[in-house]
C-alpha cells in the first residue's frame, strides 16, 4: 500500500512539473532572434468614414509574425491594431474626428522584437455616428416613445436614451438601442399619456459620442384589445386552414413560445395571395399589431424565424361590417408591411440580433387616419420561401376603443 502511495505521489509531481513547464513555455517568444525585423514599405492610405485603410509591402524577414499600428483615436486614448503577416492591408478604426492623426507602424517577429516605427499621417472622414445624429428623431408613439435615425454606412452604433424624471434629473432610459441597420426605428412602450422629455446620444463601439438631441413628446393613448372577444370568421375566398394546427384561434391563445407548433397555418394550394379573417369582438381605432413568427425547429440550436411560411410581405385590412359574400368592397387597407430580418443575411441564416428581435415579436403600426374597425383580414403577398401560404404564432392588437 505504501508503494502505491509513493507512485501516486510521484505521478502528481510529474503532472505538476509538466503543467509548470508548459505554462512557462507559453510566455516565452517563439524564437530567440536578436535581430529586429525590417520595416514595411510602399505604404498607401485610403481615408474612410471614421477610419483609414492602409496597404503596404512586407519585409522579407522569414520570422515575421505581424504588423502593429499604434495611434491616438481621441485626446488621451490610444488604440493598437495588429494584422497577420499573411495580409498586406490593415484597417485603422475608432477615430472620433476628421483631424490628422499620427500612426506608428511596426513589424514584429517571432522573438517579439519590433522594428523601428514607420510614421504616417491619416485624416479619416467623418465618423458615421454624426450622420446618424443629424437624422435622429424623438417621436410620440402609442403609449411610448419612438426613436428613428438613418444609418447610411450600416455602422455598429448605440443610441443611448435619457429621460427627465419627476425631480427634473436626467436618468438613463432603458433599453438602449444597438443596431447596424440602415433604417433604425425603435419604440419603447408602457409610458403614461403625459408630456415627457427625452434625449438621445449616438455612440460607437470605441466610446466616441455625439452631442445629444432633445425633445418633449406626449405618447398617444392605446390599450391592448381583449383577446377573449376575438373570434374566427370564415368568408368565401378565405384560405383553407391546415387541420393539424388546430385553426385560427391559435393566434390568440396567449402562447408566444416561438417553437410551439400550435399556430395558425394555411394550406399551400397555389401561389395566389391568401388571406384569413378574424372578428375582434370590439370596434376600435387601431394603433398597431404585434405579431410573433413561428420558429421552424432545425435541431441545431438555430431555429429559423424568417423561413418557409412566415409572412414577409403582407397587408392588413379592416372593416366595421364586412360583406358576407367575401368581396373586398367593404374593406379598407390599414397597413402594408414587410417582415424585416435585421442582419440582412441570406435565407436560412440568422444572427443573434435576428433571433432576439423575432423572439420579442414584431410591431407593425397602422395608418393613423384609418377608420374604426371591428374585423381584420391578414393578406399574405409573399412568404419567406417565395410562395403565399402563411403561418402566424400569436397576435396582440392595440388601439383606442373609447
Amino acid at each position: 500500500m505504501k508503494a502505491n502511495k509513493n507512485i501516486i505521489y510521484i505521478l502528481i509531481l510529474s503532472i505538476m512539473s509538466c503543467i509548470t513547464a508548459c505554462t512557462e513555455d507559453k510566455i516565452e517568444p517563439l524564437e530567440n532572434s536578436t535581430i529586429p525585423p525590417g520595416q514595411i514599405t510602399n505604404i498607401s492610405i485610403e481615408n474612410q468614414a471614421g477610419k483609414a485603410m492602409i496597404s503596404y509591402t512586407l519585409p522579407k524577414d522569414q520570422d515575421l509574425l505581424y504588423v502593429k499600428a499604434v495611434y491616438p483615436i481621441r485626446s488621451g486614448t490610444m488604440r493598437e491594431v495588429k494584422a497577420s503577416y499573411y495580409a498586406n492591408t490593415m484597417i485603422l478604426d475608432g477615430f472620433a474626428d476628421e483631424e490628422e492623426h499620427e500612426v506608428k507602424l511596426y513589424t514584429v517577429n517571432r522573438s517579439e522584437l519590433e522594428s523601428e516605427p514607420v510614421i504616417i499621417t491619416v485624416k479619416p472622414l467623418e465618423n458615421p455616428i454624426w450622420e446618424v445624429y443629424r437624422s435622429l428623431k424623438i417621436l410620440p408613439d402609442f403609449a411610448g416613445v419612438r426613436i428613428t435615425a438613418e444609418n447610411i454606412d450600416n455602422a455598429d452604433v448605440a443610441l443611448e436614451i435619457i429621460k427627465q424624471d419627476s425631480s427634473d434629473n436626467w436618468v438613463p432610459f432603458l433599453p438602449f438601442i444597438y443596431s447596424s441597420q440602415k433604417e433604425i426605428s425603435h419604440t419603447t412602450r408602457g409610458l403614461n399619456i403625459t408630456p415627457q422629455k427625452f434625449g438621445v446620444t449616438v455612440r460607437d463601439r470605441f466610446l466616441n459620442y455625439t452631442d445629444t438631441v432633445f425633445n418633449t413628446i406626449t405618447p398617444f393613448y392605446e390599450e391592448l384589445l381583449s383577446k377573449s372577444l376575438f373570434k374566427e370568421v370564415r368568408l368565401p375566398g378565405d384560405a383553407e386552414i391546415q387541420k393539424v394546427t388546430a385553426g385560427i384561434p391559435q393566434m390568440w391563445n396567449g402562447d408566444i413560445n416561438t417553437s410551439n407548433s400550435n399556430r395558425m397555418m394555411t394550406e399551400p394550394f397555389d401561389n395566389e395571395a391568401q388571406w384569413i379573417t378574424i372578428d375582434l369582438g370590439q370596434t376600435a381605432n387601431l394603433s398597431r399589431i404585434k405579431m410573433w413568427n413561428y420558429a421552424e425547429y432545425m435541431g441545431n440550436g438555430d431555429d429559423q424565424f424568417f423561413y418557409r411560411g412566415q409572412m414577409r410581405f403582407f397587408e392588413i385590412w379592416g372593416s366595421d361590417n364586412p360583406n358576407p359574400d367575401g368581396s373586398w368592397d367593404s374593406w379598407t387597407k390599414i397597413g402594408s408591411f414587410e417582415n424585416i430580418k435585421p442582419s440582412g443575411l441570406p435565407y436560412g441564416q440568422n444572427s443573434a440580433e435576428d433571433r432576439a428581435v423575432a423572439q420579442a415579436g414584431f410591431d407593425y403600426n397602422f395608418d393613423s387616419d384609418a377608420p374604426k374597425v371591428k374585423y381584420l383580414r391578414f393578406k399574405c403577398l409573399e412568404n419567406w420561401e417565395g410562395t403565399t401560404w402563411f403561418e402566424i404564432l400569436e397576435v396582440s392588437v392595440y388601439g383606442d376603443t373609447r
